[in-house]
């Protein structure tokens, strides 16, 4: 009764705020997501549903774009004998070679240099994180530029050090080599930043533990710090996944998608058609974006299945 007599005795200006307070506490969840799916709408769902319109397209970014259909995605996948066929395969076989070589790397490396550096024992901890990260502040334009020159057949250190007169960025398996060399030695700090916080987020208390029970070093990495780690191993997999299929600077930059195409990943070809010198083919490359798109969002999920770590063993 006197909550009732206490809302009839408002004002109308009092009973205006009371419903504007309980708008704003039922819609409060928006203006915290709101700028998030502003920019998530901008610059992710409009793009990604023109892109996809384009790949039923035929455009040349000049022209109104002319809608026809599946045909952009039959010529790259059934038709034998149209260019764009022979251009998605070959990318895409070099894009799958690339990930296959530099992707247990990419992962391994970096786990084992945060493993070194979280060892209780090493000292200047900072100063080691600090020289395995800085590599990834670098553009791949500069790294281009510098590694270049170390496998350079008459300058380089690489040449000279294992007395050998190789064209690296001419001659295989060497061009493949040097740009795994590369994407490897860049792209460590990343991952390794995250599996530092990941090993220094594991209970010392289970530690002290397994040390009780007599457990040696290998029984420890095994049982306390994988296990305490293996979210962030899962994590690192899919985007690492989806970066090396992403592969574009390096090859663009060391061996400018040769010796014969060989190091030409489907992104070179994508850019290319879209943007490259001549008439764009827009379409072409859209489908070919969105394809490859596809292959990764497939891949991604996999990897989610059989390295799930939450479902109960």
């Amino acid at each position: 009764m006197e909550a009732i007599s206490s809302v009839c005795s408002m004002t109308g200006k009092e009973k205006g705020l009371v419903r504007e307070k309980s708008f704003f506490k039922k819609y409060e969840h928006l203006l915290f997501i709101g700028p998030h799916l502003i920019l998530f709408t901008v610059f992710v769902l409009i793009p990604l549903v023109f892109g996809f319109y384009i790949a039923l397209s035929k455009w040349d970014m000049i022209t109104q774009p002319t809608f026809t259909g599946l045909e952009n995605f039959r010529m790259i996948l059934l038709d034998k004998d149209s260019t764009f066929y022979r251009q998605f395969w070959n990318g895409l076989k070099n894009t799958v070679i690339f990930v296959l070589i530099a992707l247990p790397p990419s992962i391994l490396i970096p786990f084992a240099v945060a493993l070194a550096i979280s060892n209780r024992f090493l000292k200047a901890k900072k100063f080691f994180q600090s020289v395995f990260y800085i590599p990834g502040l670098m553009s791949i334009t500069a790294v281009g530029i510098v590694f270049s020159m170390v496998f350079n057949r008459d300058l380089g250190i690489m040449n000279a050090l294992f007395q050998n007169d190789v064209i690296w960025s001419r001659q295989q398996p060497y061009a493949w080599l040097m740009i795994v060399l590369v994407s490897v030695w860049w792209g460590i700090g990343g991952n390794m930043v995250i599996y530092i916080a990941a090993i220094a987020g594991v209970d010392r208390g289970l530690y002290e533990a397994a040390e009780i029970d007599g457990a040696g070093s290998w029984a420890k990495f095994r049982y306390v710090t994988l296990p305490g780690v293996k979210a962030q191993i899962l994590y690192t997999t899919v985007m690492s996944t989806s970066a090396c299929f992403n592969l574009y600077g390096q090859p663009v930059m060391l061996t400018s998608g040769g010796p014969n195409e060989s190091t030409k990943p489907l992104m070179m070809y994508i850019r290319e058609l879209a943007f490259g010198s001549g008439t764009s083919i827009a379409g072409i490359g859209s489908a070919m974006a969105f394809l490859l798109g596809l292959i990764i969002l497939a891949i991604s999920l996999t990897q989610f299945r059989f390295m799930d770590f939450n479902k109960e063993e």
